[in-house]
C-alpha cells in the first residue's frame, strides 16, 4: 500500500508541473483512478488517500466492486459499453465516458428513465482513426450531437478520447490539440441536454501532455498501481 501512496503523490506532482507549464489550476483537473483488475483493498486505500473518482473498464468489475467500496466514490464507466450491459451499471455510475453510438444513447436514456435519473455521458471520439479503437469519427460529432439532442434522461457533459499507444507521448500532442478544438467548438452547440464541461483524455503514458493541451479529466491506472502482473 505504501507504493500506492508514493505513486499517487508522484502523479499529483506531475499534474501540478503540467498545470504550471500550461498556466492552469491544479484544482480544475479531475484524476480518475483506473482500477481494472485491482482488488477492493487497493481501491479502498486510494479512497482513504482522498481519491473519490474511480474508473472501471468492465461492467462486471464495477458491479462487484461497487458493493465493497465506500459509497462516497464517484464511479466512471470508461471502457466500451455494450447496450445489453447498460442496465447493470446505470444506477452505479456517475459518468459514462465511452458513448459512441445512437443505439447506446437510446438504451442509456431508456434505463436512466426507469431509474428516474439524468445520466451524464461523454461522447467518445476516435481521434486518430484507429481501427482498434472505439469512438465516432471526428467529422461526425455535430451530426451525433443533433441526434442526441432531445433525450430527456441524458446529459452530454463533454468529450473523451483514447490516444494511440506510443512510446513518445509527444506524438499524441497533435491529437490532444485537435480534441481541445473540437471541445471548444462543440460548446457552441445549443440544446437543453448538452453542457460541454469535461474533456477526458490522457492516461499514464501521456496525461501530462493531455493536461497541457486542455484535458480536465485524466485516467491513470498503471501510474498509481504499477504494471499489472
Amino acid at each position: 500500500m505504501l507504493n500506492i501512496a508514493r505513486n499517487l503523490e508522484q502523479v499529483y506532482s506531475n499534474m501540478r508541473a503540467a498545470c504550471e507549464k500550461s498556466e492552469r489550476n491544479f484544482s480544475d483537473i479531475k484524476l480518475v483512478a483506473v482500477t481494472k483488475t485491482q482488488d477492493a483493498d487497493k481501491i479502498s486505500e486510494l479512497v482513504r488517500l482522498g481519491v473519490k473518482d474511480i474508473g472501471e473498464n468492465r461492467v462486471q468489475e464495477m458491479v462487484e466492486k461497487h458493493i465493497l467500496i465506500d459509497t462516497s466514490v464517484n464511479w466512471h464507466m470508461i471502457g466500451h459499453l455494450q447496450t445489453n450491459k447498460v442496465k447493470n451499471i446505470i444506477d452505479k455510475t456517475s459518468l459514462i465516458h465511452s458513448v459512441d453510438s445512437y443505439k447506446l444513447i437510446k438504451e442509456i436514456d431508456k434505463q436512466a428513465k426507469l431509474h428516474e435519473k439524468i445520466m451524464e455521458i461523454l461522447v467518445e471520439i476516435n481521434i486518430a482513426g484507429e481501427e482498434s479503437k472505439y469512438g465516432i469519427e471526428p467529422g461526425m460529432l455535430n451530426a451525433f450531437l443533433e441526434e442526441v439532442a432531445g433525450f430527456e434522461n441524458i446529459m452530454v457533459k463533454g468529450l473523451m478520447c483514447m490516444a494511440p499507444n506510443v512510446e513518445n507521448p509527444e506524438e499524441n500532442r497533435l491529437y490532444f490539440r485537435k480534441m481541445r478544438q473540437m471541445f471548444i467548438d462543440s460548446g457552441n452547440f445549443t440544446a437543453n441536454n448538452i453542457n460541454m464541461k469535461y474533456l477526458s483524455m490522457g492516461m499514464t503514458n501521456d496525461y501530462e501532455i493531455a493536461i497541457e493541451e486542455g484535458a480536465n479529466i485524466i485516467r491513470v491506472g498503471t501510474g498509481i498501481f504499477g504494471p499489472r502482473s
